[in-house]
C-alpha cells in the first residue's frame, strides 16, 4: 500500500488536488483531521500560497461531546468541516482517506492550560507537549479520536504523537542546536517531571536526569543507573496506556501508528505499546538510509505476529527530487520489511518532487 499525506485545505477549493494525488499512483490520502500549529506552502492551490493555521480539529468540534477544559480549536483557515469536504473529493477519485490524527502535540491548548504539559527535569515547560499522564489529557485523546470517527467516517485511522510529547518537535524559531545536546541528552531532556508523571518515577531522579544532562552519558541507562529499568517501564506503559485508550474508540477501522522501537521515544513516533491492536505500525525514515533501514528492522522484530510495517519517506528537503535515488531508498527499506510506504507530503512537494514520487513508486510495480 502507498500512502500521500496532505491537508484538508490542499483538496479543498483546488478541483485538481484529488487528481494529482491519484497520479502519484498511490493508494489512500492520509489526510489530516487534527493537526498541530503549522506554516504550510501550497504550491498549487489557486487562491493561495500558503497557510499559516493555529493547531485544530477539522471535523465540526460539537460543544456537547466537550466536557472537559481541553477542546480543540475549530479552524482558522479552512471550514469546520473541512475533512469532510476533502474526503469525499478524494473519494470521488478513487483513493481511500485515512484520518490522520495528531492527539498530544497542541500548541494552542497547552500554552492555555500549563499544568498539563510536559516538564523536564529542570523545571522548564513544553507548552505544546500535553502530557498524557493527566486524565484531562488522556480523555482529550479520546474524544478527539471518537469524533472524528463518528463525524469524518474515514477509511482507516493513522495515530501521530500518540504517546509523550519531549524536548524535539516544539515549534516556534527553534534556538537550540548551539547547545550541541546530543540524542541521550535530548532524550533525557523529554523526560517528563509534572505532578503526573513524577509520581510515576522513583526517588532520585531529577538529580541524575540533570547531571547527565549536563555531562556526556553514553546512554539513557548510563545515565539513570540502577533506576533506568523502573524508569523506563514508567515511560513505555504511558505511551502504551494511551494507544489502548485511543484505539478502544476506532471501532473496527484499521489503525496505524507512527512508532518507534526505543522505548525512550517521544514526540511525533511513540514506543509502541505491547499488546494493542494495530494493523500498521510506521517507522520515521526521514533521516539517512542505512539508520533507517536498521529502526525498521528492530521495529519489525518487536511488532506482534501479522502487524504490517510502513516506511514512513520523506520527499521533502533535503531529500533530492530524484526518482531514482527515491526508488533505492524505497527498495532499501522493503528489504529491511516495509511493506507499506507513507509519502510525506502531497501538499507541501513541488511539481518536480511529485513527479519523483510518482515515478519512483512507478519503478517498483
Amino acid at each position: 500500500m502507498n500512502v500521500i499525506y496532505a491537508y484538508p485545505w490542499d483538496v479543498v477549493g483546488d478541483p485538481a488536488a484529488p487528481a494529482r494525488l491519484a497520479a502519484l499512483g498511490v493508494d489512500a490520502v492520509a489526510l489530516a483531521a487534527s493537526y498541530h500549529s503549522v506554516r504550510a506552502a501550497t504550491p498549487f492551490h489557486p487562491a493561495h500560497r500558503l497557510v499559516d493555521a493555529r493547531a485544530a480539529c477539522y471535523v465540526p468540534v460539537r460543544p456537547s461531546a466537550w466536557t472537559g477544559r481541553l477542546v480543540p480549536a475549530t479552524p482558522s483557515r479552512t471550514s469546520p468541516d473541512a475533512f469532510v469536504q476533502a474526503r469525499d473529493l478524494l473519494r470521488a477519485e478513487g483513493l481511500a482517506v485515512h484520518a490522520w490524527v495528531v492527539l498530544t502535540h497542541n500548541s494552542s491548548l497547552g500554552s492555555a492550560h500549563p499544568d498539563l504539559t510536559a516538564r523536564n527535569a529542570f523545571g522548564d515547560a513544553y507548552p505544546y507537549a500535553l502530557c498524557p499522564s493527566h486524565p484531562e489529557v488522556t480523555g482529550y485523546c479520546r474524544t478527539l479520536v471518537r469524533e472524528i470517527v463518528e463525524l469524518g467516517a474515514p477509511d482507516a485511522v493513522i495515530l501521530e504523537a500518540c504517546g509523550p510529547m519531549g524536548f524535539r518537535h516544539g515549534g516556534l524559531h527553534e534556538k537550540t542546536d548551539g547547545a550541541d545536546w546530543s540524542q541521550v541528552q535530548a532524550d533525557l531532556l523529554s523526560l517528563c517531571f509534572c505532578a503526573a508523571c513524577a509520581r510515576r518515577y522513583p526517588q532520585g531522579l531529577p538529580p541524575r536526569v540533570r547531571a547527565g544532562v549536563d555531562g556526556s552519558p553514553d546512554s539513557v541507562e548510563d545515565a539513570l543507573g540502577d533506576l533506568a529499568p523502573a524508569v523506563r517501564k514508567a515511560r513505555t506503559e504511558l505511551a502504551g496506556e494511551l494507544q489502548r485508550l485511543v484505539v478502544s474508540e476506532t471501532g473496527e477501522l484499521p489503525v496505524t501508528l507512527h512508532a518507534s522501537p526505543d522505548p525512550w521515544a517521544t514526540g511525533s513516533f511513540a514506543w509502541a505499546g505491547r499488546g494493542v491492536p494495530m494493523r500498521t505500525l510506521v517507522s520515521n525514515c526521514w533521516g539517512d538510509v542505512e539508520p533507517s533501514a536498521e529502526k525498521l528492522a528492530r521495529l519489525r522484530a518487536l511488532a506482534p505476529p501479522g502487524t504490517r510495517l510502513g516506511a514512513y519517506v520523506l520527499a521533502l528537503p533535503p531529500r533530492p527530487a530524484d526518482p531514482v535515488r527515491m526508488r533505492e531508498e524505497l527498495d532499501r527499506y522493503a528489504s529491511a520489511g516495509a511493506e507499506e510506504f507513507h509519502i510525506y507530503h502531497g501538499g507541501l512537494a513541488s511539481a518536480g518532487r511529485l513527479r519523483a514520487v510518482a515515478d519512483a513508486l512507478a519503478a517498483r510495480r
